[in-house]
């Protein structure tokens, strides 16, 4: 089960995913910034949506175990379950990551262009340095 650190941690959402690796950003609001990510390595099975909420992170039953045996083969080093509120009503989504590595990577990550970053900041994959006119 993945551990995280004490912070705001309600807002995630799929920051990139190459079919590879996935990362999934979080924070109390992802506009601008977002303060954790976790990296799955070497995926090989994935059900969540592309955005959530409060996620409640647990082990994976054994039928969800079962179910990712099927679809890769084989168990995977890494299954991480996880429930989320559905969008439209009061019922749970499971969602699942089936990988070869997980790590939990705290830190500031800045969603737009931004000059003289701090020791422990960095820019999401997606920034760009704006064109010059």
């Amino acid at each position: 089960m993945i551990e995280l650190p004490e912070g705001s941690w309600w807002d995630w959402d799929v920051l990139h995913f190459d079919g590879s690796q996935l990362r999934l950003a979080a924070g109390h609001d992802l506009t601008y910034h977002h303060g954790l990510e976790v990296v799955f390595t070497d995926v090989a099975y994935l059900a969540c949506p592309t955005q959530f909420r409060d996620p409640r992170f647990r082990e994976p039953t054994p039928d969800e175990r079962a179910l990712v045996r099927r679809h890769v083969g084989e168990e995977p080093p890494v299954i991480v379950a996880f429930d989320v509120d559905a969008p439209a009503g009061s019922d749970l989504l499971t969602c699942l990551v089936a990988a070869g590595s997980v790590e939990v990577v705290p830190g500031l990550v800045y969603r737009y262009w931004r000059d003289n970053l701090a020791a422990g900041e960095r820019l999401a994959p997606h920034v760009r340095l704006p064109e010059q006119s």
